[in-house]
């Protein structure tokens, strides 16, 4: 099915699929037991000029298996549907869209196709001018400005740039992939915006660390740029390269490409932080960064440092459709190996300390930038969320049979499967997963409640998340259809058939976020959009809320 999220870097559905290298486990056997502190190929963390900068990660290996939080199989990254990736418009040849009437809902009003939007809307928010900023994915970025009626639209011919620049500066070669994933909205006409990257054979987190076949189209796929709008209705674009240069990763002296399919953004003001979350880990950029393409990834002029993640050591199936076959009922027989488990950071989101929340397929962090030295620490942070004494701080939000100082078979473990994480301002935070429902964490991490059959979808698949500053209040968006669900103290509320109608109850809510631009905040709502039972594509659409 076309428009389904795609797990970047390994992932689209229940669990996880995993791509690249595997080992054995820390002990060197095949067997569980406990093992040393969890190992990563990215060995090393970059250099750290300061005296407080954490140890290096103790080694590692590349995940390779497993299922997906979605419950697919690979990702949905073939040829594009009009060919060879372009700026071009997607879909050639194909129907228009189906165009359904919105809603007439108390409280809210719906903006789509009618008002030239696109197709499918992956992600929505607004800047602090009142700006409403929608990912349209291989149609570029969407903005509808405050008390205009229709959408302008923005591609690679207005500056976009869904690609990282040569060691000189220079582009890299062609063919250049547009496909906006991810907004979060900045300061007044500013909206930081994420990208997939080239999609095909040739994984972009891989590509980079495949002798004699690294590609800079691929590796240099992806990533982020801050967007200002001019007043002239042009854009001015700055990119985010998220990678590290030559001598920046002491073990990695060639430089690290990792991270490229930007899924989640999170600004934070005070901070001037721009947070990524991406495919294999998360990094943080400069909000104020300028640009500067012959940095070549060194620190000093980067306006990016990238990369942690709250990763585990476990086994995964090595020949798993062959001892299916052989044990059908027994999984326990199946034949494993040893990885380190990280994908997928949809779940990101500011603290109000100032410290950020991120999390992916297996867990989630309380990232302590501003915490854990009392002032601006991304290295003692990132030894918190990975060094072996922080277990803590590593968040097993639906628990595995085991701890992490076990490694656990692919049958022992709960993917966590974070879909988004919200915090309210009273330090509540909110986080959705793909196929858990909804908890409600303190500040510290512990888990207060749950919520899954309680949801308008009962089965718990929850795709993205926003608490409303009003009143604390969160609100849930269903994954595979049937709206939305509030949870506001010990009240749940659906949104569902009932409240919008069937037809908008069979989109996939892609994003939620809130715009407090104005007097007034204004719960926005991304529809994603979904394909018929004829094979028509039924057009995205955005809601936006603003009753009690």
């Amino acid at each position: 099915m076309r428009g389904g999220w795609r797990w970047a870097g390994a992932l689209v559905a229940a669990s996880l699929v995993w791509m690249g290298g595997c080992s054995d486990g820390g002990d060197g056997t095949d067997n569980p037991g406990v093992v040393d502190p969890p190992v990563d190929p990215d060995i090393g963390k970059p250099v750290d000029p300061s005296p407080d900068a954490g140890t290096s990660p103790d080694g590692g290996t590349r995940p390779d298996g497993g299922t997906r939080p979605d419950g697919g199989t690979q990702p949905d990254a073939g040829t594009p549907d009009a060919g060879t990736p372009d700026a071009g418009t997607p879909d050639a040849g194909l129907p228009p869209p189906v165009i359904l009437p919105p809603p007439t809902t108390e409280g809210w009003t719906f903006y789509g196709a009618n008002e030239g939007g696109p197709k499918e809307v992956h992600g929505v928010t607004a800047d602090e001018a009142g700006n409403i900023w929608v990912a349209g994915g291989e149609e570029g970025l969407f903005v509808l400005r405050p008390g205009a009626t229709s959408f302008q639209r923005f591609t690679m011919t207005e500056g976009l740039r869904p690609y990282g620049y040569l060691p000189d500066g220079s582009n890299p070669p062609g063919p250049y992939y547009l496909k906006v994933i991810s907004v979060a909205g900045g300061p007044g006409n500013t909206v930081f915006v994420g990208y997939e990257g080239l999609p095909g054979a040739k994984n972009c987190e891989d590509n980079w660390d495949q002798a004699g076949q690294a590609d800079p189209s691929v590796y240099k796929s992806g990533d982020a740029d801050k967007v200002t709008l001019k007043p002239d209705g042009t854009l001015d674009v700055v990119h985010y390269d998220i990678f590290s240069g030559p001598g920046v990763v002491a073990a990695e002296p060639q430089g690290r490409e990792r991270l490229c399919n930007i899924l989640k953004i999170a600004y934070d003001k005070r901070t001037h932080s721009v947070w990524f979350g991406g495919n294999h880990g998360f990094a943080r950029g400069d909000a104020r960064f300028q640009g500067n393409p012959a940095c070549n990834g060194q620190h000093v002029c980067a306006g990016v440092t990238e990369h942690v993640h709250p990763a585990i050591n476990a086994y995964v199936y090595s020949h798993k459709k062959e001892d299916e076959k052989l044990y059908p009922n027994d999984p326990s027989k199946w034949r494993v190996k040893g990885a380190l488990l990280t994908d997928a950071y949809y779940g990101v989101a500011v603290d109000p300390s100032g410290d950020a929340w991120f999390g992916g397929s297996d867990r989630s962090t309380r990232f302590r930038y501003m915490t854990a030295t009392g002032t601006a620490n991304y290295w003692r942070a990132q030894s918190m969320t990975e060094d072996s004494q922080y277990a803590w701080n590593r968040f097993d939000i639906w628990p595995d049979s085991l701890p992490e100082t076990h490694m656990t078979r692919p049958e022992q473990r709960t993917p966590d499967n974070v879909s988004a994480i919200s915090v309210a301002p009273n330090g509540t935070v909110w986080v959705g997963s793909a196929s858990n429902g909804l908890a409600q964490l303190t500040s510290e991490g512990s888990v207060v409640r749950t919520f899954k059959t309680e949801l308008v979808d009962r089965k718990g698949y929850v795709s993205a998340v926003a608490a409303d500053p009003l009143d604390n209040s969160v609100w849930a968006g269903a994954r595979w259809g049937s709206g939305l669900t509030r949870v506001k103290d010990n009240t749940v509320m659906h949104y569902g058939a009932a409240v919008f109608g069937v037809d908008l109850a069979m989109y996939r809510v892609s994003d939620i976020q809130v715009d407090t631009s104005g007097s007034r905040r204004r719960i926005l709502v991304g529809f994603l959009g979904y394909e018929r039972s004829d094979k028509r594509w039924v057009a995205g659409t955005v809601g936006i809320y603003t009753g009690n």
